[in-house]
């Protein structure tokens, strides 16, 4: 099991600085790096594959250090952001190449699997230059799989994809986390992060904000209400019984929904309260859904924090 440890890690340039003593662990699995334009995303991405060096602090394979360490590579795939492909090349080429680099044994039967396993087989004959967007994401994809890493970085991988594609990857990056392969991806889709990470870290302004499961995060956030959407057979009179409990904070009728939108300051006894006045009082609960429980929702507060 691959792991990249990132321990006080700082980067400037010049008077800028990027990254603010940032500790961090990636493991086995699919990570979501997320922040803001400018958070420093991209610098952390880049210090991971070892094509920065920390101003200060360490990030570390599995004990060793990233920075200047060829042997690191063996194990690391990389899908930058950036475009900086050799586009007079196919995508075969391409992905040959970077097998040939790696010194794999047989580089065309290496590039053949990775074009199979990011379905590019019906384009790999064409000059990369021909390529829609989300086909020279695909081919950069191929390129960093073509060794079989166990850790695999994507800087914003979706750009660019139709959804058709996007589901593709999505299911791919999946199967790689289900094997025990060490996952990182950094998106601006939520709902991409949503569905396919299973833990996520947060960087607002070059500092490290969350780290988790974001449902978790959710409720960890003891400022924030905590807010839901209730149904039930007597609205009105499940207001009345909750609105002198300690955990709600407020209560309001909405009528357009037909329903209450209920702000609860104490998650817990909020959750243990609500079924049991609702026993008491012979009111039938239809819905109770949290509305501020998304990542959208998490992600929102954290920046804003």
């Amino acid at each position: 099991m691959t792991t990249i440890s990132i321990d006080n890690v700082s980067r400037w340039f010049g008077n800028v600085v990027a990254v603010n003593d940032i500790t961090m662990t990636i493991g086995p699995g699919v990570t979501g790096l997320l922040g803001p334009n400018g958070a420093g995303k991209s610098t952390l991405i880049n210090m991971m594959a070892g094509f920065l060096a920390p101003s200060n602090g360490s990030v570390t394979l599995d004990g060793e250090a990233i920075w200047r360490n060829e042997q690191a590579y063996r194990q690391i795939g990389i899908v930058p952001e950036r475009e900086s492909m050799y586009d007079f090349l196919t995508a075969r080429e391409f992905v040959v190449a970077n097998a040939e680099l790696h010194g794999l044994p047989d580089p065309q039967a290496a590039a053949q699997r990775a074009l199979a396993t990011v379905e590019m087989e019906y384009a790999q004959d064409r000059r990369i230059e021909t390529y829609s967007k989300g086909m020279r994401q695909r081919a950069k994809m191929a390129s960093a799989l073509v060794h079989e890493p166990s850790v695999l970085l994507l800087d914003e991988p979706f750009n660019g994809m139709d959804p058709r594609q996007r589901l593709q990857l999505m299911d791919l990056l999946r199967r790689m986390g289900a094997a025990g392969r060490t996952v990182l991806f950094s998106s601006h889709i939520l709902e991409e992060v949503e569905q396919l990470a299973h833990h996520i870290e947060v960087v607002v302004a070059g500092r490290h904000a969350a780290s988790g499961d974001f449902r978790k995060i959710r409720r960890l956030m003891t400022d924030r209400p905590h807010r839901y959407l209730v149904r039930s057979s007597d609205d009105r009179r499940l207001a009345s019984a909750l609105i002198a409990h300690a955990s709600t904070a407020a209560i309001e009728l909405d009528l357009r929904e037909d329903a209450l939108r209920i702000q609860a300051v104490d998650f817990a006894g909020f959750t243990e309260f609500l079924p049991r006045i609702a026993r008491d009082h012979g009111i039938r609960l239809f819905t109770v859904s949290p509305s501020d429980e998304s990542l959208e929702s998490v992600f929102s507060y954290l920046v804003t924090a």
